[in-house]
């Protein structure tokens, strides 16, 4: 599928053109002929003779960017000083940093805040260790961990790689929730050691989120950490995308008027989304599910299952379909893709029933191409920014560890996480709801707080049960 120009990939040339003439013209005649697109034009510097002057441009990727600089190099009188990553530039010296919430302008300040006044606070909380969070950072801090194993979709690329989307998931923490998130790049992909390193890090934070582990060690993480610890352990690929699919699923089924109890549901990827979804869309209602893996449908006849999918093959597939995955999405209501890019093709789409609902979520390229899925489905949804219904996890876990640390909750369950799903299916109001339209943009200003309060109140006086 051929991408667009996007700003990840934009560009800043400074050029040194002529004072007069035509020279802005052809610029913006050059990058539009080589597919660009120019966002920006300033003057950074002018003369009687000569302007300097920077272009942004939206390009496709690195190559693009490339083949438009040299494009530009052919103009007549104009000369190129720099080019300039804006994405790179965003990232020098890294995106988050400390900063003191106290003033510190004197001695008696830096007595309270520090030695020796800082002694009473440390010996009250050893009276009491309950004023932890009362006194310290814990109450609003979170640890967002990974082993670099599988960041992004660029797979296992290690800790020093990973560092960058850890702090930009934590300046997200910052922005929608005003939680204070910690990177923890881990150098090490050995599940004792990461449960171990948790384990005795996890005194200084409010919860715990698990961010860009592979499968199926992240489900050992998880499930030993959540025995082991008395905060919220929350993997994000897992279960924040099941909310937000959840989400978008519950305001889809509004859209065509079906209910998620009848549907019929054909999943592909067995992973850990593919499993989180799947739970919390059984929890939810879903009665007919069939999930495909690279193998196949997932049904108790095979002879490779392994702990999770035997679980998988256990609560779906009752009728024991053992075909492929065009065979699944023929008749289907719903088709759910968190797996492998292009595995299906608009004529697989049109095998799905009247008034389908086709959530195509590999990212960047989606299991099947959505300006085909879309001739033939109600609805359509990805995780890429450039369409429509984009499923995108920052709906979800700013709100979901907002309302976890306001309750001082010890756990997460199904039932807080079906809140949520809930809580942000409903910020899209009727009159919004449309096929274009079934989950909010996530700089409504509504949704960390409406998920936050959803989940506080699924915390209030529970006990502590595993998601």
């Amino acid at each position: 599928m051929a991408s667009v120009p996007s700003v990840s990939y934009s560009i800043t040339v400074r050029l040194e053109v002529p004072a007069g003439g035509k020279a802005v013209s052809q610029i913006t005649h050059v990058v539009e002929n080589a597919g660009g697109i120019v966002t920006a034009l300033d003057v950074n510097t002018a003369g009687h003779e000569t302007l300097r002057i920077d272009v942004t441009i939206a390009t496709r990727d690195t190559e693009h960017a490339e083949s438009i600089s040299a494009a530009l190099e052919t103009i007549d009188d104009i000369k190129i000083h720099k080019v300039s990553d804006r994405t790179f530039l965003m990232h020098l010296g890294g995106k988050i940093e400390m900063q003191s919430k106290v003033p510190l302008r004197n001695r008696d300040e830096l007595s309270m805040a520090y030695t020796p006044g800082v002694a009473r606070v440390s010996l009250a909380i050893a009276r009491n260790p309950e004023d932890v969070r009362r006194l310290t950072i814990k109450r609003n801090s979170v640890a967002v961990v990974t082993d670099g194993s599988a960041v992004l979709g660029l797979g296992n690329i290690g800790p020093e790689a990973a560092l960058p989307v850890m702090e930009g998931k934590a300046a997200l923490f910052k922005r929608f929730a005003g939680i204070d998130a910690w990177p923890i790049c881990l150098d090490t992909q050995d599940t004792d050691e990461i449960v171990r390193t948790v384990q005795i890090l996890a005194p200084a934070f409010g919860g715990i989120n698990l961010e860009d582990i592979s499968a199926p060690r992240c489900f050992e993480v998880e499930a030993r950490l959540r025995e082991l610890l008395d905060i919220p352990v929350f993997h994000d690929d897992q279960h924040g995308t099941a909310i937000c699919v959840l989400a978008a699923l519950t305001n889809a089924l509004r859209v065509v008027g079906k209910d998620i109890g009848t549907v019929r549901i054909a999943m592909s990827g067995a992973g850990a989304a593919g499993s989180a979804i799947l739970k919390l869309l059984l929890h939810a209602g879903a009665k007919n599910v069939v999930v495909c893996d690279y193998y196949g449908a997932v049904h108790l006849g095979r002879d490779d299952l392994d702990d999770s999918l035997r679980w998988i093959a256990e609560h779906t597939n009752a009728d024991g379909y053992s075909g492929d995955l065009k065979g699944a999405v023929a008749g289907a209501d719903v088709f759910v893709g968190v797996s492998a890019p292009g595995i299906l093709t608009g004529a697989d789409i049109a095998t799905m029933n009247d008034d389908a609902i086709v959530f195509a979520l590999a990212n960047p390229e989606p299991e099947v191409s959505p300006d085909e899925a879309r001739e033939h489905a109600a609805v359509v949804a990805t995780g890429r920014s450039d369409y429509p219904n984009q499923i995108n996890n920052v709906l979800a876990f700013p709100g979901v560890f907002r309302g976890l640390l306001d309750a001082q909750a010890n756990g997460v369950t199904q039932d807080m996480l079906l809140a949520a799903a809930q809580a942000l299916a409903e910020v899209v109001t009727p009159g919004e709801l449309g096929p274009n339209y079934i989950v909010p943009s996530v700089f409504h200003p509504e949704v960390a707080g409406r998920v936050a309060g959803a989940v506080r109140e699924a915390a209030g006086g529970r006990p502590r049960t595993e998601a």
